[in-house]
C-alpha cells in the first residue's frame, strides 16, 4: 500500500480536472463524516467569510498577495513535515 506522501505525489501529478474531482470527493466525504449537509457547510463558510471581511474592513486583519501567501504556506508545510518525520 502506498504511503500518504506517495499517494499525495501521485494525486498532484494528475490533471487539474482530476485533482478538482478528487478534491470535491474528499470534501464531500468530510462533510458526510462531520454530519453537516452541503447547505449547512456553505452557511458556516458564509458566516466565516463575512467575519473575515468585517475584520479586514475594520483594520483588525491584513492581507497578503497570493504569491506571498503560497510561499508562506509551502514553508510552513515543509517545516511541519520535517517535524513529524523526525
Amino acid at each position: 500500500m502506498a504511503t500518504r506522501d506517495e499517494l499525495a505525489q501521485q494525486v498532484l501529478a494528475l490533471s487539474q480536472d482530476d485533482r478538482a474531482f478528487l478534491a470535491d470527493l474528499l470534501d464531500q466525504s468530510l462533510v458526510e463524516e462531520g454530519g453537516m449537509s452541503p447547505e449547512e457547510l456553505a452557511a458556516v463558510w458564509t458566516v466565516e467569510i463575512d467575519r473575515r471581511i468585517a475584520a479586514y474592513e475594520a483594520g483588525e486583519s491584513g492581507a497578503v498577495d497570493a504569491e506571498t501567501a503560497m510561499k508562506e504556506m509551502r514553508e510552513k508545510l515543509a517545516e511541519h513535515r520535517n517535524r513529524i518525520s523526525q
